[in-house]
């Protein structure tokens, strides 16, 4: 399989960029259960603008990314632009009879996510300086982890339905999921795993990236939210995520031992919903 993934700076430091936009293109082979094996660099620079070492600390954090991943670079190709950007073209590897798809769930399916969400919130207050230092360097850490661990559970398990979640959010993404799945998704929002305590601050003091907001005023006509569910909880679910986790579609008979699995490999897992009969693509949003 090949995919493609690149974007303009989430933060400041140009090796974290690099190794950030990396982490991110691999997910999308990862999300289908396939090993990444070779990738090219995807790079735009300002040449006049910025001095050629920041374009080289780039280039490092995707190579030091890469190489974590056991993933070759055989090359790539940069052109000079007002604003810089970094990615990978992939190349992955898999029998097609276990590939992962997000219209692989099944109902009755237990939705597990992989990583907490609230990057785009936090991204945003590192943005405007309104982040600790401590705290700006979790979510930094969160953004460069690989979602390798995570896929490599989901293929001893041999699950079929899966989706990373990124630019469209939790709800845009689980939407995504069910409607070419053919399924309602529930989920529970007092069960979804944040990154910190100040995720929800955030967001009722109005830190919330634009990309989130329309995230959400797209999926509120297939999103049912009870009346319990606090209105700050609908921005977060939609947030825009970089380098987000995998969202797994489980089987109930083996929900335990997956968590267990994904656990003893260091990862911050949750079942947050799961999947039923019903109109394809509606979402249903409940406190437990």
């Amino acid at each position: 399989m090949q995919t493609v993934d690149f974007f303009t700076p989430v933060v400041d430091d140009p090796y974290d960029f690099g190794a950030i936009a990396a982490a991110n293109a691999l997910s999308d082979c990862y999300a289908m259960g396939a090993k990444p094996i070779t990738a090219l660099n995807i790079a735009a620079f300002p040449l006049k603008d910025l001095p050629l070492d920041t374009l080289h600390k780039i280039l490092r954090g995707g190579a030091d990314k890469t190489i974590e991943a056991g993933v070759a670079v055989l090359g790539g190709h940069t052109v000079d632009d007002k604003e810089p950007k970094f990615g990978l073209a992939v190349t992955g590897v898999i029998n097609p009879k276990d590939l992962m798809t997000n219209s692989g769930g099944q109902a009755g399916d237990k939705l597990i996510l992989t990583k907490p969400l609230g990057v785009g919130i936090l991204t945003t207050a590192i943005k405007r300086g309104v982040l600790a230092h401590q705290e700006r360097d979790q979510v930094v850490l969160h953004m460069k982890a690989l979602n390798r661990e995570a896929a490599e559970v989901a293929a001893e398990f041999k699950l079929r339905g899966a989706t990373d979640v990124t630019g469209y959010g939790l709800l845009g993404h689980v939407h995504e999921l069910a409607h070419a799945s053919g399924l309602t998704a529930h989920l529970f929002s007092d069960r979804i795993p944040l990154l910190n305590d100040q995720v929800i601050r955030l967001a009722k003091d109005g830190v919330v990236p634009g990309g989130s907001r329309k995230n959400l005023a797209f999926i509120e006509s297939w999103t049912e939210f009870e009346s319990g569910v606090d209105e700050v909880m609908h921005l977060v679910l939609a947030d825009a995520q970089t380098s987000g986790g995998l969202v797994l579609c489980v089987p109930p008979n083996k929900e335990a031992e997956v968590l267990g699995a994904l656990d003893d490999r260091g990862l911050t897992a949750a079942t947050i919903g799961e999947l039923e009969s019903g109109e394809a693509g509606h979402l249903k949003v409940h406190e437990s």
